[in-house]
Order: structure tokens, then sequence, then C-alpha cells
């Protein structure tokens, strides 16, 4: 269970005590949902590619190093189902 730091200004002291169940609840009730942190990691996916939408232009020819980055960005919700993941980081975004 979570705890509560509450500081006294008539004592000048700081008091730390275990949530109530009710106060648990509603922290509980902000954290997102792994429906919501999925969402969060495509809509921040989804944003990556869409900075390098432009070098899939008819005009020009993707490096391989441009091609695996957007392909790892897509195939990234394989792999993790949140930012909060273990050893999630995205993909390098490569330079040439």
């Amino acid at each position: 269970m979570a705890k509560k730091i509450i500081y006294d200004f008539s004592t000048n002291k700081t008091v730390t005590r275990d949530l109530t169940s009710e106060e648990q609840k509603e922290l509980d009730a902000q954290k997102p949902s792994a429906e919501k942190k999925l969402e969060i990691l495509r809509s921040e996916r989804n944003f990556l590619l869409s900075e390098t939408d432009w070098w899939a232009s008819s005009d020009l020819t993707m490096t391989d190093a441009q091609k695996k980055y957007r392909q790892d960005l897509r195939d990234i919700t394989k792999i993790f189902q949140s930012m909060e993941d273990k050893d999630f980081k995205f993909p390098e975004k490569p330079t040439e």
C-alpha cells in the first residue's frame, strides 16, 4: 500500500501514514490502464513514423537503415505493450 506524507504546519512535523482504502482506490483509478498505455505507445510511435513519411516520397529512395527504422517502429507493439515496459526504447533514428 502507498504512503501519504502529511506536513503539520502548526507543529512543523511531517507524518507518514498508509493511505486509506478509499485514497488507494482513488490513486489506482488515476493510473492508466493497460489499454491506455498501449494507446499512448501507439500514438508516440505514429508521431515518429509521421516525421519520416517524407522518406517514402515517390521521388526519393529510402536507405536500408531508414526502411529498418520505420519497420522497427511499426513492429514495436509486437514486443512492448507500454513505454513503461522493461528495456523499452524507441529505435534510433538513422542520420543517413
